[in-house]
């Protein structure tokens, strides 16, 4: 058996290069694709030339299941949840799960309730006060 210790999520214990890897909430990937798709869209001199199936049921899936739409209110939500100093993984999972209420926000992601952080009830009651009033004024 080797020394490696065991994954686990809900510790924050995902291994050295994912907690170094940027991750991006589904409102990120379907902006990023759309801006794809339009200049492959524009560049394409044949009008019945598309792109590939894959791409496309990558989009219909990150736009289903985007909960920002607007780029300024994904932009808006990245800023919010970093203030938090939330690991990568967390934020995804927070940006694109919005949970309602600080015992949803613990469940999805355990790992802010952790000893040692800064995250008591009051902070994760904050954040998700300030992440509904985006999704508000969408």
């Amino acid at each position: 058996m080797s020394g490696e210790e065991e994954e686990n999520a809900a510790e924050l214990k995902i291994g050295e290069e994912f907690l170094k890897a940027k991750c991006l909430m589904n409102c990120e990937v379907a902006l990023i694709l759309e801006h794809k798709y339009e200049q492959l869209q524009q560049m394409s001199d044949d009008p019945n030339n598309h792109v590939s199936q894959v791409f496309e049921k990558s989009l219909q899936y990150v736009k289903r299941f985007s909960r920002y739409k607007n780029p300024d209110a994904v932009r808006q939500v990245r800023e919010i949840l970093s203030r938090y100093q939330l690991a990568e993984f967390e934020l995804c999972v927070l940006g694109n799960l919005c949970p309602e209420t600080v015992e949803e926000a613990i469940a999805m992601v355990p790992s802010i309730k952790t000893k040692g952080r800064a995250h008591d009830d009051d902070a994760i009651e904050r954040m998700l006060n300030d992440l509904s009033l985006i999704k508000k004024f969408e």
